[in-house]
């Protein structure tokens, strides 16, 4: 029995989690994995409800089960109060507890979706890449202060990384690419920071252990340029936080929609966090209106990463795509001048199963 912790958060957290769960359970039931379910709370409501963002309860609760299913944390209800009370502090929390190192985020455009993208289809058709992220170093977890001198405000953030932090996540990066298309980037800024020279350095060590796959070094200004020029190119991506925080966005917007890209953070005790990419979405909330899907491929991820069933996972990703080959969208998903009519949050579940009952 593997047990999964659910943390639907705030604004459509709950609503894309409730179908991703459904969606669980099926593919659970079809290839014969016996699971079980706990909840707690994370961000908003968990500040409303306990004062804090994260319990030490909830954290507790994570550390006994194999995955968490998170939903989206956060809203402008939130802004105003002091950031250890902010919901993401409780996001980068769940991540440091858990000891979850790397972020992996796939960018893919399915064929039925190649005209949701802001780029020409024949620069996004084809496009199938993997931005392996460092999650718990660099600047957002450097020193930083805020302080007035000579009666001027001054602040400042420190990142810093060990080559221990490095090698862990570009042992994990050089292993996806081997499983891919044996192509890995690594994004950095070595021509002008120290710490980047060091990322260079350990990856290269590193490179002679994997020499199935060829290791390449890219500048992250000059990346971000290619993403939108020749995204082809890229098949699997790594970098560090920060660098990776700004990539991977740039590289889900290729897609056409957050809607539908899943992330999976991991680290070396086997746990793994799954989410969507996208935010709470306060404005829709509550009404049915949200994409489940990206939620819904986190489970995929799921099954993949922390359950060792690749073929639940690759169910999952099936009958997602016979859904959206079949013309079926949420309101995210629909071009402008396109004559669809959109399907809810909970009629897009619906669509899933139903594909999955096929198999």
């Amino acid at each position: 029995m593997k047990k999964i912790l659910l943390l639907p958060g705030d604004g459509i957290g709950p609503e894309v989690v409730a179908q991703a769960v459904r969606v669980m359970k099926k593919a659970a039931e079809i290839h014969g994995i016996e699971l079980a379910f706990e909840e707690d709370l994370i961000g908003g409501c968990s500040v409303d409800a306990t004062g804090t963002p994260l319990t030490d309860a909830a954290v507790e609760k994570a550390k006994g089960c194999a995955a968490v299913l998170l939903g989206a944390v956060g809203g402008p209800k939130w802004d105003a109060v002091p950031r250890e009370q902010r919901p993401e502090t409780g996001l980068l929390a769940i991540r440091k507890e858990l000891g979850l190192f790397a972020n992996l985020r796939p960018a893919t455009v399915y064929p039925s979706m190649v005209e949701a993208s802001a780029l020409r289809p024949e620069i996004v058709s084809g496009v199938d890449m993997l931005v392996v992220r460092e999650l718990t170093g660099g600047l957002y977890f450097g020193a930083a202060k805020t302080y007035e001198e000579d009666g001027i405000r001054k602040s400042y953030n420190t990142m810093s990384y060990d080559e221990n932090e490095i090698s862990r996540i570009g042992r994990m990066a050089f292993e996806a690419a081997r499983g891919r298309g044996k192509e890995l980037c690594h994004v950095h800024k070595a021509n002008v920071l120290e710490v980047s020279q060091l990322w260079l350095d350990v990856m290269n060590e590193l490179a002679p252990e994997y020499p199935d796959v060829n290791l390449t070094h890219q500048l992250v200004d000059s990346c971000a340029m290619i993403l939108v020029k020749e995204p082809k190119i890229f098949d699997t991506l790594v970098m560090s936080n920060l660098f990776g925080d700004i990539i991977s966005d740039e590289a889900a917007m290729i897609t056409g929609s957050l809607g539908m890209l899943p992330s999976a953070s991991l680290g070396e005790g086997g746990i793994g966090l799954f989410e969507p990419v996208h935010g709470s979405a306060p404005d829709i909330a509550g009404q049915d209106k949200a994409n489940p899907l990206a939620t819904i491929l986190s489970v995929a991820m799921l099954f993949e990463h922390s359950l060792n069933a690749p073929e639940a996972a690759a169910t999952i990703r099936e009958a997602v795509s016979r859904v959206l080959d079949a013309g079926h969208r949420t309101g995210d998903i629909i071009l402008p001048g396109q004559d669809i009519t959109p399907v809810g949050c909970t009629a897009m579940g619906d669509l899933v199963l139903e594909q999955l009952d096929k198999n």
